[in-house]
């Protein structure tokens, strides 16, 4: 194994905290993962890392071992990209919510895979806030403002939110005039994944946003349940119109105070200060800002009506 090939592995052992778990990232067998960690430990003469049953931890030197291996491996491959533009390789690990996927990054991938063949993308799909660094993923798509700290994000845009219920749930509670006629009625509560409270209802009322709080006869984690739920008339739900464009076709949900609209939600491609953007990671980046933003401004345009918003 060369010299980069194994600090590319010794570095990702480091952030993943596992030789397992570095090895099926950079997609070749524990072994040589683990050979090439001894080979850099041999040539140097001290411990790059120190290993327990649970986990694996770099050592004082081997902290700063892996600092200056960052700037090497990135130093490397923009002088690869440089002399060689077109055909960047290797693996590159991605998070977006599944619905947003299928929604705005998907319909366009087939483009990024014919441009960049050599890379191998992995798409793994969470609600839930992930540990970049500690988890392998060069870059996530969320929606919302990033509530953590030690990334860096680009925002890819704006989508319109609204509040939905089903016909018959308005039919048994009554379909409510403004917001400040919402005593009585109820929301399927969906729980933060930072704050893991209910999050508010949202309202924009003469210029300014008011949130409201009603009793939930259930609360949910995942954006398919809290939709699937409303369809049955269990309370009211405030989400992305997107995520529900075939319920408000079929019937199956209408909206609800549509004069008192949510502000709109942006949308954050996020990756870590810490590491070093490999060229196939800030190639993915630039092209989701262009392929993904554009949809989003697509959808921004089509699905919000500023005459219908009281200010």
């Amino acid at each position: 194994m060369d010299k980069i090939e194994a600090l590319r592995a010794f570095v990702r052992v480091v952030e993943r905290r596992s030789f397992r778990a570095a090895a099926q990232d950079l997609l070749m067998p524990r072994a040589r993962v683990s050979e090439a960690v001894g080979q850099l430990e041999r040539q140097l003469g001290v411990r790059l890392l120190a290993r327990t049953t649970r986990k694996v931890v770099p050592t004082v030197e081997g902290e700063e071992y892996r600092r200056r291996a960052l700037g090497i491996i990135a130093a490397v491959e923009d002088a690869d990209a440089a002399v060689a533009p077109g055909v960047p390789s290797g693996p590159l690990r991605i998070d977006v919510h599944g619905t947003f996927a299928r929604r705005f990054l998907l319909p366009d991938l087939p483009d990024f895979i014919e441009r960049y063949p050599e890379i191998r993308l992995h798409i793994g799909e969470r609600d839930r806030l992930v540990d970049l660094i500690g988890e392998g993923v060069d870059c996530v798509i969320r929606v919302g403002e990033p509530a953590v700290s030690g990334l860096v994000g680009r925002r890819l845009g704006m989508l319109p939110e609204g509040t939905f219920a089903s016909p018959a749930y308005l039919a048994h509670h009554g379909v409510p005039a403004s917001p400040d006629d919402l005593g009585g009625h109820r929301v399927i509560g969906f729980v933060s994944s930072a704050s893991r409270e209910v999050i508010p209802l949202e309202f924009q009322v003469d210029g300014e946003v008011r949130l409201v709080s009603l009793p939930a006869a259930v609360t949910v984690t995942a954006a398919a349940t809290n939709a699937a739920l409303a369809r049955l008339g269990l309370g009211l739900i405030q989400v992305p119109r997107y995520r529900v464009e075939r319920e408000l076709a079929a019937g199956e949900l209408v909206e609800v105070l549509p004069e008192w609209r949510p502000t709109p939600t942006p949308v954050y491609l996020l990756y870590p200060e810490a590491r070093q953007l490999s060229p196939r990671a800030r190639l993915f980046i630039d092209w989701a800002v262009d392929r993904v933003g554009s949809r989003l401004q697509q959808t921004d345009r089509s699905q919000t009506h500023p005459s219908d918003q009281k200010t």
